[in-house]
């Protein structure tokens, strides 16, 4: 028996598979080109610095963006900033086929970072949206599969489309794509009014926002997403380097990143499904953490192509149990009306912990190697576990002695009375 949501025909399972299905091929349409851009850079004579400022103009500005343009969508309405994300993406894509210097890269990719801000906080809001609070966990399982399966299979279609047919038709077939798209949330998404299980009434921005900077369950999950994306750009980054320094072969080392995102997007259902059985969520973003900090660790004792595949896979897997549950714990912990907002940071601290990483750790490895830069950044994984642990301790006994004392208050009142 399939729940309709409110104001609605479509169904939850409905309106899961269109999210999930724009989800996907928007990610597999924009992630076709990163592959390829640094490549085409070099083909105008770009050193290592241009394509590191490429790469780093993207992530910076999703980065920055997502926050504000979260708060846009609470105040404009999610299909409009999804519209425009779709939009901004695949004009991105075309530019690329007609750009012909490393500062157009930059400029187009700037463009990119902004269409990815307006998109991906925007749709995980609206996920939270029509979900029931008991399907949270699932939705995003099955939402997270959808992005991981864009981000995995996407760049392996673009590099084998660009080594049969060379970089332009990679840029055209990435902007039919995700303009493809535009048509079919524009005619099959319905506005978030229309399924909000529960609507609240609209309240000033700044309330809302000053509201969720004291929410401490909200700063936590922030935090933590942080430090776990801090350790992601590690791997993303350096992995390819500290590999092939212990004798992994290139071949290899593309199989060590397959089993990291294969893990992670099938771990993302079952442990999501768990995730709505358990009586805290929290717990299972620390069990996934603490598994995080372990297989970062494990990256600097790494002698040999087994022992990667094997950190490897137990990193997707701690990440699918980890964020899976971050998502859905961040849609609990806040207000509908301030679910933009909360995605928006939470979008933030992937795509700037990323890019800290990025920064700060090439700097490190150069001063202490790749065995103790790992060590350092299990241990910082392992500190935001800690922190985060103690922030919902607390915030569990802060809600507890407000319930004690309602409970009291109440009790007196009716003795008076």
């Amino acid at each position: 028996m399939s729940m309709k949501t409110p104001k609605s025909s479509y169904s939850y399972q409905a309106l899961l598979l269109i999210c999930c299905t724009v989800t996907f091929v928007c990610y597999f349409g924009s992630y076709m080109r990163i592959p390829v851009v640094p490549l085409f850079a070099k083909s105008f004579g770009a050193d290592t610095a241009e394509v590191g400022m490429i790469n780093s103009s993207f992530l910076l500005m999703a980065g920055l963006l997502s926050l504000p343009l979260g708060i846009l969508s609470d105040r404009l309405g999610r299909k409009m900033l999804i519209l425009s994300g779709l939009l901004l993406s695949a004009l991105s894509s075309f530019l690329l086929f007609f750009s012909s210097s490393v500062q157009q890269l930059i400029w187009i990719y700037v463009l990119f970072g902004i269409g990815l801000a307006a998109f991906a906080p925007t749709m995980m809001s609206f996920v939270a949206d029509f979900s029931p609070i008991t399907h949270l966990g699932r939705s995003y399982g099955w939402y997270t599969l959808a992005i991981y399966g864009g981000m995995s299979l996407g760049p392996a279609f673009g590099g084998m489309t660009a080594q049969r047919f060379g970089f332009l038709p990679v840029f055209l077939i990435s902007g039919i794509l995700v303009f493809a798209l535009c048509w079919v949330v524009f005619f099959f998404l319905p506005r978030a009014r229309h399924v909000l299980v529960n609507r609240p009434p609209k309240r000033k921005t700044l309330v809302v926002a000053s509201e969720l900077f004291k929410n401490i369950p909200l700063l936590a999950c922030w935090m933590v997403t942080l430090g776990g994306c801090f350790g992601l750009g590690m791997f993303i980054t350096f992995i390819p380097l500290h590999a092939q320094d212990r004798g992994v072969s290139i071949g290899g080392i593309g199989i060590i990143f397959a089993t990291q995102a294969v893990c992670n997007a099938l771990s993302r259902i079952p442990f999501g499904q768990l995730s709505d059985k358990v009586a805290k969520r929290s717990n299972l973003v620390i069990v996934g953490l603490i598994g995080f900090a372990l297989c970062m660790f494990g990256f600097g004792l790494a002698r040999n192509m087994l022992t990667f595949i094997l950190f490897s896979a137990g990193l997707g897997v701690s990440m699918g149990i980890a964020f899976t549950a971050v998502g859905a714990l961040i849609s609990e912990v806040v207000p509908a009306d301030s679910r933009g907002l909360a995605m928006g940071g939470y979008n933030s601290c992937i795509y700037l912990g990323m890019m800290l990483s990025s920064l700060i750790m090439g700097i490190t490895i150069e001063k202490i190697g790749f065995k103790n830069s790992f060590f350092a950044v299990a241990a910082v994984n392992f500190a935001a576990t800690v922190l985060f642990y103690l922030m919902f301790s607390n915030a569990a006994a802060s809600r507890s002695k407000k319930t004690t004392a309602e409970l009291l208050t109440g009790t007196q009142c009716r003795i008076q009375d």
